[in-house]
């Protein structure tokens, strides 16, 4: 059986698909969850499922102030967290030559990069002072190469990996793990939309499972599922005139709007 947290688990994005199937797979096992999105409605649904068990908090990962006053929150119902997962992201279509992308590039690399940052930043310097604790970042391995017609996601979740492997590095020694996950395709509200085959698609209910068994394995930088990890190391050493072409013909996800 797993080592069971000390304290609770916070999960940003909790509403649904990712984020409300780790609510449910920690809060199964007894372990307090705060549960933190916009919608407080979902959250609500969900925390009635686990009496006296979680938590609810509506506050946008994009509002550093709204993430603080959160984090004071929940301190005050379960104490520090013994591990937070930065889980919120959000995926669109972009084109640079549309100028009505321009807002879209901005809300993902609110979301997807400054998130992590709102979501960790309340928490680092007293799990420091604690000697433990683990910050879970959700990137993708989309990160790994620049897909075209999704230059803010890819650009993002790049961002996203390099950031989690500057805070890993920072907090070396401090007894606080970073942890890097870079799922494949989820079957969420999300994914869709996407008018192309997703190979080796994964339930959210399988995705979270997996992650927490890499958070209790302290592991801190996992591609899943398997295959996925394959074909991102393959990814990764391709050559740009190999990558190229054929990215150039892969499935585009829709605009916003378009």
């Amino acid at each position: 059986m797993p080592a069971r947290p000390h304290g609770a688990v916070l999960v940003t994005g909790a509403s649904d698909g990712l984020g409300a199937a780790l609510a449910h797979c920690y809060a199964g096992r007894g372990i307090p969850v705060a549960l933190l999105a916009r919608r407080a409605a979902a959250l609500e649904r969900l925390a009635l499922e686990y009496p006296g068990l979680c938590s609810t908090h509506a506050a946008d990962v994009r509002d550093a102030a709204a993430m603080r006053d959160a984090a004071a929150a929940i301190a005050a119902r379960h104490g520090l967290p013994d591990i937070v997962i930065a889980n919120a992201g959000v995926s669109v279509g972009t084109l640079t030559e549309e100028a009505g992308d321009e807002s879209a590039f901005r809300d993902v690399f609110d979301t997807n990069v400054l998130g992590l940052v709102h979501s960790f930043q309340p928490h680092v310097a007293a799990m420091r002072e604690r000697g433990h604790g683990v910050l879970v970042g959700i990137a993708s391995v989309a990160g790994y190469r620049g897909i075209p017609g999704a230059g803010a996601y890819s650009a993002s979740k790049a961002a996203a990996i390099n950031y989690l492997e500057s805070l890993r590095v920072e907090l070396r020694g401090s007894g606080v793990t970073v942890i890097t996950i870079c799922p494949g395709y989820i079957a969420t509200a999300m994914t869709a939309v996407n008018p192309y085959r997703m190979p080796f698609m994964m339930t959210a209910e399988t995705a979270a499972q997996k992650i927490a068994g890499i958070i209790d394995a302290r592991k801190t930088h996992a591609v899943l599922p398997w295959q996925m990890a394959v074909i991102a190391r393959l990814m990764h050493v391709l050559p740009q005139w190999a990558y190229d072409p054929l990215a150039a013909r892969a499935g585009r996800k829709p605009r916003r709007g378009g």
